[in-house]
Formats: structure tokens, sequence, C-alpha cells
């Protein structure tokens, strides 16, 4: 992939976790190239507009995305704290349009709550640079509250940066840990271990679905692929190829496939994904709107029995 200058400059805000746009997750189903707006910030510009997650993006300011990368309608929809953006998205198959005031916004990539029976709930929203100190802030304050097993969701998550995903599961795996390795083309490895003396040793969930990416299933594969968490929900999406990006000296940058992803116990998840320990599919009333979240339920009533056996 070709970056322009205003391209990789966006990119590289995204990836930091602070960005001007209109504050919401997108994700791009690689076989129809539809773009839907996943989650948009409680708050924000997108959501004080009227957006919803499940809305599916079909026209930025009147062009037609349907044949765009994610990449070049993120970076439409991005722009000066104040100006407009005009989204028209398809929801329940009618075409509505929203005017987004654009604003400066801090990615809320960690939310967390302690759910009944001392279970604790961290969701993450994808792996950005701010993304491990928000997690280890969610870790730290539900164990002070007394957590004696974790569910932790990665659904929807597209994944984001190795060194991220690594320093989390740092704090939860024990020190010397293979977390994850990328082999390249000659042979040649890269490890990745923990370092850390930190161990979460408590029973752990992690809830994937098709729209769990990249780094969310290493994430989710190396608690697996240790016996430090169980997996619940539907098969991931199977990215498992490493992108390295080379700025140019004029500020655009080319994107490479240099590398493949490896988890600890030697999988390639490339084109085949995770598959959940328990395979649950989510449930949906007529209208396609989730009433009870099952799967998630499903964890914490899992969690509670196998902290109560402890």
């Amino acid at each position: 992939v070709y970056y322009t200058t205003k391209e990789y400059t966006s990119l590289t805000e995204s990836t930091s976790g602070e960005y001007c746009g209109i504050g919401s997750y997108v994700s791009q189903d690689l076989k129809t190239n539809v773009i839907t707006l996943t989650n948009p910030f409680e708050g924000g510009p997108a959501a004080k507009a009227g957006i919803i997650a499940g809305d599916i993006l079909l026209k930025v300011n009147g062009v037609d995305i349907k044949d765009y990368i994610l990449d070049n309608v993120v970076a439409m929809m991005k722009g000066e704290p104040g100006t407009e953006v005009v989204l028209t998205v398809s929801r329940n198959g009618k075409e509505l349009e929203f005017t987004v005031i654009r604003a400066k916004i801090e990615v809320p990539t960690i939310s967390y709550e302690m759910k009944e029976g001392n279970v604790g709930y961290i969701k993450i929203e994808e792996f950005d640079e701010i993304t491990v100190k928000q997690f280890k802030e969610a870790i730290d304050t539900l164990t002070e509250k007394g957590m004696t097993s974790l569910a932790i969701d990665v659904r929807n998550n597209p994944g984001g940066l190795l060194s991220s995903v690594g320093d989390m599961l740092d704090y939860l795996l024990p020190k010397g840990k293979l977390l994850v390795y990328q082999e390249y083309k000659n042979g040649n490895r890269d490890n990745l271990y923990a370092k850390e003396k930190d161990h979460m040793d408590l029973p752990c969930a992690v809830l994937i679905n098709g729209n769990s990416a990249s780094a969310a299933e290493i994430f989710a594969g190396t608690m697996q692929s240790y016996g430090e968490a169980f997996l619940i929900g539907t098969q991931s999406f199977g990215k498992g190829i490493v992108q390295s990006i080379i700025p140019l000296s004029d500020g655009s940058a080319f994107k490479f496939t240099t590398a493949k992803y490896y988890l600890p116990n030697n999988v390639c998840i490339h084109g085949v994904g995770l598959t959940p320990d328990y395979v649950l599919e989510l449930e949906k009333n007529e209208e396609g709107i989730v009433e009870v979240d099952n799967q998630l339920q499903t964890a914490l009533e899992l969690l509670s029995v196998m902290a109560s056996d402890n």
C-alpha cells in the first residue's frame, strides 16, 4: 500500500491513540469491501450526530467509497477540529445522512467494569500505544476491587501494534514465556518474550469473533496456547502476516508484507483464524439487535464456576 503524506500522518496519529476526526471505530470486510461503523465513542462527534454501531458506510462527503481501502476512508473522515464531514450510511436497509463535526479524539481503547461474582470485564477495542497503560490501569483497579476471574473481550478488535500486544501479554504471563514470533521468507525469526515478573494467576476467558484480527488474534491465541485462558465466541478473522512501513523522504510511505506471525505453539493462523474452546454464535432478534450478550453471559457463568472451584 502507498500512503500519501497526509495519509501517512493520519496513520501515525491513529496508532498513537490521538487524532482529529469523528470518534468511531470502523472495520472492513475484506471479501465484500463493506465498511461498518462498529463502535461510536460515547459523547464523541459521530455519536452526537446520530451514528450508531452497525451503520454501514456508503459515502463520505458524497463520494461512494465501495471500492476504497479502509485506510483511505479513515483519512477522508479525519480533519481539523470544528470542520464538517457528511456520512451516508445504510441502517436496516434505509439510507441515512449525517453531518458530523470533527473534534480532537483521545481514543478510549479500553473499558472495564466489575461484573457479578467478582468477575472483571475488560473490553479492548484495538492495540494502540496508549492501550498498554489503559490495560494495566484496568487490571490493577479490578485487582484492588477483589477480582477473582477475568473476561477479556477482543470481539470486533481489528488489531494494532505488536509492541502493545506484547507488553500486555507480558503483564499477564510468566517471565521468559515466548509470546509470539515473526518468521521471514529467509527463515530468520524475531522472538518476543515476556520480561516482567508479574503473572496474573486467575481463571480467564477471551471473547473473539470473525472481526477479531491480527494483534487481537495474537493476544487470544497466545493466552489459549498456554492454557491461561479459554476462548469463547466464533472463529476469528485469520490475519497472521506482518506489515512494515517504510517512510519516504517526502513524508509519504509504503507498507509491505514482510513476515508471518506464529503463536508460541508454532501455529500461523493466517487464512484460518482461531477456533474457540466454546463455539457460540451471538444471539440477535429479528431486527438484528443484540438484546442479551449470550457470549459474554456464558463466559461470566463459566468463570464464576472456575473461580469457586479454585
